[in-house]
């Protein structure tokens, strides 16, 4: 075992080198493959090569050198291609802050039985008057930056339970397509975490339908990985017990307190406002939202099944455009 191991437990390693095919003899020559191949993309800037931070990247893609290379390409390049997402890339940026603590994300104090982190997002949560979709990716983005710090999650992942419980039509409408794909960009292909499980429960229709907008955007793998559960707990608890889970997913725990991960964040800054303005919001995200362009995914032409456009009323059909077509 070599000192870039040694945050790990002997079952992790043991999963390491089997799932990961991590081998310590051959560990700092795999790390300076992936360093050497940097030269091969001048238009990039890699602002981190060390050892301790390539390692992840080998990790989320189980040592295989060139796919881990272009992982470590695609996280500096999304950074690169989005430079207004990672101006005040910290905690206490107003937007990412207030995002924080309504529970965006918020993350189980107990691991599955796999060892992943459970994160968990109450859709309904979102405050638009506060803070945009973009504040919410960013607070995820900079959450998974610093989960990601501890080498057991690198090997073990992330589990992901997305409650949609609540969740209006008129939020669901603001879920663009360059939105989606702007997350999609930058949690699959461009972040070195592993996800396990992406679940949704308390789902409506439309989200079913916004399902279907995002699906050609995944990989196989992830598609493989997204479950569908409703309104059906049971289903959940199958794949994580309900022991470690909060009330509000049929779990035996009491109901999960939504300032939990943005107090270990923000620490003695949680209860501190003075740096939210509405006119900081006006001015920042919201301008980032209206501007984005991603520029790496390729345009999908496809649609909602027209049966689903059918159980809506007029007003729904002129809201829900914003998700059906990919202009």
């Amino acid at each position: 075992m070599t000192h870039l191991q040694a945050g790990l437990s002997p079952e992790t390693l043991e999963k390491a080198r089997l799932e990961l095919n991590e081998n310590p003899d051959t560990l700092h020559q795999d790390i300076q493959e992936v360093r050497d191949m940097v030269i091969t993309r001048p238009d990039i800037g890699f602002l981190r090569t060390d050892d301790a931070f390539i390692l992840r990247f080998l990790r989320a893609r189980k040592f295989q050198h060139f796919e881990a290379f272009r992982l470590l390409a695609q996280y500096f390049e999304y950074r690169q291609q989005n430079l207004d997402m990672f101006k005040s890339f910290k905690a206490t940026d107003p937007g990412i802050k207030q995002a924080l603590k309504d529970g965006f994300p918020g993350g189980l104090a107990n691991l599955d039985h796999y060892g992943r982190k459970i994160l968990v997002l109450f859709a309904a949560n979102w405050d638009q008057s506060r803070y945009t979709l973009v504040d919410i990716l960013r607070a995820i983005l900079l959450s998974l930056e610093a989960m990601i710090e501890d080498p057991e999650l690198q090997v073990n992942g992330f589990v992901l339970i997305i409650d949609w419980s609540n969740f209006t039509f008129k939020q669901a409408s603001k879920l663009t397509p360059s939105m989606l794909r702007l997350a999609i960009e930058g949690l699959q292909d461009s972040f070195p975490a592993r996800f396990g499980g992406i679940h949704f429960v308390n789902q409506p229709w439309y989200i079913h339908a916004l399902y279907t907008v995002i699906r050609p955007f995944l990989k196989e793998k992830t598609r493989k990985r997204i479950f569908l559960h409703g309104n059906n707990l049971n289903s959940l608890h199958q794949l994580i017990h309900p022991e470690i889970l909060p009330s509000e997913f049929g779990g035996m725990l009491p109901p999960y307190d939504m300032g939990t991960w943005a107090r270990t964040l923000l620490d003695h800054e949680y209860d501190d406002d003075s740096e939210f303005s509405a006119d900081s919001y006006n001015t920042s995200s919201k301008d980032t939202e209206k501007d984005l362009s991603p520029k790496s995914m390729k345009r999908s032409q496809s649609v909602v099944d027209p049966g689903v456009l059918k159980r809506m009323d007029k007003n729904e059909e002129e809201n829900m455009q914003p998700l059906l077509s990919l202009d």
